[in-house]
């Protein structure tokens, strides 16, 4: 899961990592919180540093306009989304990014556990068009 193309590769194969455990210990088919919660703790248990519930503010064009509480905030470097939906669609993938856009974090991660198998999605920030 280390691809040294992608920034923080060696950090989100961990957070995945934790996540498939997640899943294999547990299934799908609960509700987000407790995928939080089991997640929190395999992450704490592999000796990584986070904050969940972490509140974020939100900016337009310099000026606040608003608090989103990110799921995760891992290592002071990647956010973290969770879903518990049965399959990922593509507003989740953009709220995602927008997210990044948002909170001017570089890389994230999205990741559905109401799926038979684990789903996830390494999401970077879009370039800045000039």
């Amino acid at each position: 899961m280390i691809n040294p193309a992608y920034p923080e590769s060696e950090l989100t194969g961990k957070i995945i990592g934790c996540a498939m455990e997640v899943h294999r210990v547990i299934g799908n088919g609960f509700q987000e919180v407790i995928y939080q919660r089991a997640l929190a703790l395999e992450m704490a248990h592999q000796g990584l540093q986070f904050a969940r519930e972490m509140e974020m503010q939100i900016f337009y064009k310099g000026t606040h306009i608003g608090t989103r509480r990110v799921d995760f905030f891992v290592e002071g470097k990647v956010m973290l989304e969770l879903k518990a939906v049965i399959q990922l669609e593509d507003v989740h993938l953009a709220q995602a990014i927008n997210y990044l856009e948002a909170y001017g974090v570089e890389v994230g991660l999205l990741i559905n556990f109401g799926s038979k198998s684990l789903q996830f999605k390494r999401v970077m920030k879009k370039p800045r068009k000039l």
